[in-house]
């Protein structure tokens, strides 16, 4: 256990520098009641496929022609429609990979080249923890429904410039966020939790944790200007969504208000 809590530290630390607060005690102890189980798996769930969503929206947007692009969509399609609309079966997705050889890699800028290789290598890992969530829903006997949404990602977004680069600087610096807060959780409910969901979280922390300088490397390489004041303004808003109360309980909520 010793050599666990090491590692755990050792991982968390540029996680917990790069953010403005640790998740209160408040939200983990909602958070291992047993009735949340259901909802903190689920809502997890989705969120791996949101984060594929906008690994996909950045290459789609930044990169593929409109051929590429359908091609995208089409991929993407399986996992949205058994989330969203409830169709297929969840066993089928596991088949499914995605390739650069979609894209034309010979006309691409150095960021783009960049751009490509991260987000193709996210999209893969998030969607592989999206049908390891499932696996372990299953085990546990939880059939999918799905949740509503918190408001932490539309909180962050909602302060995105609309133009370019501007827009996509940001964009990359609330992927940033997102990540980071993703692993900080799942380090705060590894000592909480069974068994099974500690070491599955544990391998999450192993494999996220460089996500959110992956998308910090990016936003920087676009900017022609130093971008820590942009960085800081997120970094408030972020905060501010954690530590305040929210009306439901979900993977990225605040502490439930009273």
């Amino acid at each position: 256990m010793t050599h666990v809590h090491s590692e755990i530290s050792d991982l968390l630390t540029p996680v917990s520098q790069f953010l403005q607060c640790q998740t209160p005690n408040a939200w983990i102890e909602e958070a291992v009641k047993p009735e949340h189980l259901r909802i903190l798996l689920t809502d997890h769930l989705i969120c791996e496929l949101k984060a594929a969503q906008s690994a996909m929206y950045l290459l789609r947007r930044y990169i593929a022609d409109d051929s590429t692009s359908g091609q995208l969509l089409d991929w993407l399609r399986p996992y949205e429609d058994f989330t969203y609309r409830h169709q297929g079966n969840w066993q089928d997705l596991h088949t499914k990979n995605l390739s650069k050889s979609l894209f034309p890699v010979t006309h691409l800028d150095a960021f783009q080249s960049s751009l490509l290789d991260k987000m193709v290598l996210l999209i893969k890992e998030e969607l592989h923890h999206f049908y390891q969530v499932l696996e372990i829903m299953h085990a546990m006997g939880m059939e999918y429904r799905s949740v509503t949404s918190s408001r932490y990602a539309n909180g962050m977004l909602k302060h995105v410039r609309t133009y370019e680069p501007q827009k996509l600087i940001d964009k990359l610096i609330c992927g940033a966020y997102i990540e980071a807060r993703s692993c900080e959780r799942f380090a705060s409910l590894i000592p909480y939790v069974d068994n099974t969901l500690a070491k599955f979280y544990m391998s999450l922390l192993r494999s996220e944790a460089r996500h959110f300088e992956d998308y910090l490397t990016l936003a920087k390489e676009i900017a022609d200007h130093d971008i820590q004041e942009r960085v800081a303004h997120f970094g408030d808003v972020e905060k501010t969504l954690i530590l305040s109360p929210d009306n439901e309980f979900r993977f990225h909520s605040g502490p439930l208000a009273a």
